[in-house]
């Protein structure tokens, strides 16, 4: 199987969203090798912890963690190939008549899933750097700098992008409310989180209180940003939909508030792990329960809300099973995947601590399990999509 290429006037900028799943897929197996591996002098996962992981007798522990390490190398090589497939697509895009007719419409706001996507990149080299390269972490102070610049000029983008986009729609009043009963409008939210959740991974590890400030500080700044043109674009969006009622295609942009709080809830715990650890800020269990669960019931209500509605309108039959292509339905996979972290990070960071439910007891696997049906039923997915809309036979 090959990946259809020169798609030209046929392409979109939401395509980045297929290289965005398979990165946040890795993400998802890289959860199990942080919660459920031992690695006590690291905050994360790192080749010596790994390695002395797999030298232990406990079989189901090394199957777990040798599944993990491929699907975390798999999912990152999917990540990078469609990727750079974008990045040729869209430079082909550039040339066309649609590209000049998408920056004078609405939908020049999905050039946001550029940065986003990027962010996503910046992360995954990350994953990649600590659970496959020797010693890694014994220079790792100097890579938070540099992974600082990469999330500051991907944060650059995003804001350029954004701003062009809001200041020609401010300035000329083009924006057609009537054509956005949806909440496709809120992927600059997305990016903006993806952003900020990326600085925050540097404010929560380094020891270095500068480097951890000045990480705290941008986190803070593009979680403030997505959380002000989130009630702006949910205001917008809902009335909108309320006037005209959900637009079937664009109706699965109802669930990207799952990603979205997924970041910022993530973000929200690094940057209180970083003041505990840099700047002596007492910290609870009982404040992290209290945030991840919040989180999660957001999530909650947002997914059965948004499942009713697409069910109805027969989403799920037209875009998944049938035989219509939309490169929008890509937003699917970021609700698995935002909830399967959420999920691992609420179980460990929320209910364990509290004493709710006790580690390897039967009602932790039983979540376990569900996690798990979650992130096998968004792989499914993307696969599908991907034999629908990206591969073509040899």
């Amino acid at each position: 199987m090959k990946i259809i290429k020169n798609l030209s006037e046929k392409y979109s900028p939401l395509y980045f969203l297929s290289s965005l799943g398979f990165g946040g897929l890795s993400v998802t197996f890289f959860m199990y090798l942080v919660f459920m591996t031992e690695h006590k002098e690291y905050p994360i996962p790192t080749f010596e912890t790994l390695s002395v992981s797999l030298s232990s007798a406990n079989i189901l522990t090394n199957i777990m963690t040798v599944v993990a390490l491929i699907g975390i190398a798999i999912s990152s090589y999917a990540h990078l190939k469609l990727l750079f497939w974008n990045i040729k697509e869209y430079r082909l895009f550039k040339q066309t008549d649609n590209y000049n007719t998408l920056k004078k419409s609405d939908s020049e706001v999905q050039l946001m899933a550029i940065p986003l996507t990027f962010g996503m990149t910046i992360n995954v080299a990350f994953i990649l750097g600590a659970v496959f390269v020797p010693k890694l972490w014994s220079v790792v102070e100097y890579l938070f700098p540099l992974a600082l610049i990469a999330f500051a000029i991907a944060g650059y983008f995003a804001v350029k992008i954004f701003a062009d986009y809001a200041s020609r729609v401010l300035t000329t009043g083009e924006f057609d409310n009537t054509k956005n009963n949806n909440l496709s409008q809120m992927l600059a939210v997305f990016a903006f989180a993806m952003i900020g959740v990326g600085f925050s991974a540097s404010a929560a590890m380094s020891h270095i209180a500068l480097t951890s400030g000045i990480a705290m500080v941008l986190s803070i700044l593009f979680i403030t940003i997505a959380g002000i043109f989130s009630l702006i674009k949910i205001v917008i969006g809902f009335h909108s939909m309320l006037e005209h009622g959900a637009e079937k295609e664009t109706s699965i942009s109802l669930w990207i508030l799952i990603p979205i709080m997924t970041l910022i809830g993530i973000a929200t715990f690094r940057i209180i792990m970083g003041l505990s650890h840099n700047f002596d800020m007492q910290t609870s269990s009982i404040s992290h329960f209290i945030l991840f669960s919040m989180i999660v019931s957001i999530q909650v209500i947002f997914g059965y809300l948004g499942y009713v509605v697409m069910k109805k309108l027969g989403y799920f039959k037209s875009f998944i099973t049938g035989d219509e292509k939309s490169p929008a339905a890509y937003a699917l996979i970021c609700p698995g995947v935002s909830a399967t972290v959420m999920g691992f990070f609420f179980l460990h960071k929320g209910l364990i601590p509290m004493g709710i439910i006790d580690q390897y007891s039967l009602p932790y696997f039983l979540i376990i399990g569900l996690l798990m049906w979650i992130q096998i039923k968004t792989i499914r997915v993307l696969f599908t999509l991907n034999k629908k809309m990206l591969l073509i036979s040899k």
